[in-house]
């Protein structure tokens, strides 16, 4: 069997108060945490694949500004890998009444301390929010399409 990681983009924004958006998603039948994320789709650039997550999941539109970070993470239960590309960014318009994927619950904002006593998808949620608290940026061109 050929091995394959699953490549996965995410979106982290934060307003104007210090508060992150999030998205509440059922996984297993327990609601849980993640950012705006999901697989990279044939045929689209990362940056691309994370405007249409971020949507697909929120129903606010994403501008990525830099790329968070790249990161590798291996689901401790499951035969899975993940290869997450992070873009840091700010949300436009909202849109209430846009169809949100299934299994999602709903956008979510919150102060990063709240996330303390909250049911994360993995790690990496985070990890990402302590990296763009951190400062860590990366400009768009790192990633290129060839």
């Amino acid at each position: 069997m050929r091995w394959s990681p699953h490549v996965t983009v995410a979106a982290v924004a934060q307003d104007a108060e210090g508060r992150f958006l999030l998205v509440e998603e059922e996984i297993d039948g327990l609601p849980c945490l993640n950012q705006p994320a999901g697989h990279w789709e044939k045929g689209e650039s990362l940056a691309d694949a994370v405007i249409r997550e971020t949507l697909e999941e929120t129903g606010y539109e994403f501008l990525p500004e830099a790329v968070l970070g790249i990161y590798h993470w291996q689901h401790p239960h499951k035969d899975l890998t993940y290869l997450r590309i992070t873009f840091a960014g700010v949300v436009g318009a909202y849109d209430p009444q846009a169809p949100l994927d299934v299994g999602i619950l709903g956008p979510r904002w919150l102060f990063p301390q709240e996330l303390r006593a909250a049911r994360l998808r993995s790690v990496m949620v985070e990890r990402c929010i302590a990296d763009f608290l951190a400062g860590q940026r990366y400009p768009l061109q790192l990633l290129q399409s060839l």
